[in-house]
């Protein structure tokens, strides 16, 4: 049984996954449609789920998709829409920037319907079923992820299976690591930066994250024995045998890259709880970044 509410709320992700997907239907015209010119922005995890639709929707040919830290959007530009991710709906900095884009279309997606942030976005979508009593984030970012991959036309049942097998890979030899960089390609760049925040979120661990053909100009000269390198998706041609000439551990499992973000959540709590810390509540963090 989990001992803490992180380790239940990772285990929940694929069942908060089809409950997004199946949301899809009903709220799809709150989502961007098809050529628009959107800004996707959240803060910290959100951030980087923000990053990761924004190639998806790209891709997809939907249209151009910029993504920003909630502080870093730039007035000067002009978009058909904003979507802002926000867990809480209570952070300063999406709040404000919700209050300042009278003239452009907003849609907020969120955990709590009713938070501050929803009186000031012209659209809302609640995610009430993947909210969560740990500080640190797991399933509210990935059913954001589900539900706006779906939009742009992922395949569900496939994600879901492997958020599945995700939750059955052994990571207890992989907690005697003393750093990790995680790398990726594409759409899952962001996912790495998230990667990396869990680990340093939930157990004060030094990790990093990185586009992964950029790994090799100039991070890679940090890896040695006892290090290890965590590909989410494929990897480029050649980086294993790159990372295995430097004596650190190359880790890759073959799952889309969302359902290897589990692994990697599961490997942050797994190391925090082998500290001795408490995933729920790590140090100096909150639910949410309220500012005076």
């Amino acid at each position: 049984m989990p001992s803490t509410f992180v380790e239940a709320e990772i285990a929940s992700q694929p069942d908060t996954w089809r409950l997004a997907a199946e949301l899809v239907a009903d709220v799809a015209g709150q989502l961007p449609r098809a050529g628009e010119r959107v800004a996707v922005v959240g803060c910290g995890t959100s951030w980087f789920i923000a990053m990761s639709y924004a190639v998806l929707r790209e891709s997809a040919g939907q249209g151009v998709t910029d993504a920003f830290a909630g502080s870093e959007y730039p007035a000067s530009r002009q978009y058909d829409r904003v979507v802002a991710i926000s867990r809480s709906g209570t952070t300063t900095e999406i709040i404000e920037l919700l209050k300042a884009l009278d003239s452009t279309p907003t849609t907020l997606i969120t955990a709590v319907g009713d938070s501050p942030a929803a009186l000031h976005a012209d659209e809302t979508i609640a995610l009430p079923f993947a909210d969560e009593r740990s500080v640190v984030q797991t399933r509210f970012a990935t059913s954001a992820l589900t539900l706006l991959r779906v939009h742009v036309g992922d395949d569900i049942a496939s994600i879901i299976a492997d958020g599945e097998r995700a939750l059955q890979i052994p990571i207890d030899d992989l907690l005697t690591a003393n750093q990790c960089s995680f790398v990726g390609l594409g759409w899952a760049v962001g996912l790495t930066f998230e990667a990396a925040l869990k680990t340093r979120e939930a157990a004060q661990f030094w990790s990093e994250s990185y586009p992964a053909m950029d790994y090799r100009h100039g991070p890679i000269a940090i890896a040695e024995p006892g290090r290890l390198v965590w590909s989410l998706g494929e990897a480029p041609v050649g980086l294993a045998e790159e990372i295995a000439e430097t004596g650190a551990r190359f880790v890759h499992h073959e799952l889309d890259p969302q359902a290897a973000l589990v692994v990697a959540q599961r490997f942050a709590v797994g190391l925090a709880l082998s500290r001795g810390l408490d995933p729920d509540n790590p140090r100096a963090l909150t639910r949410s970044v309220i500012l005076a």
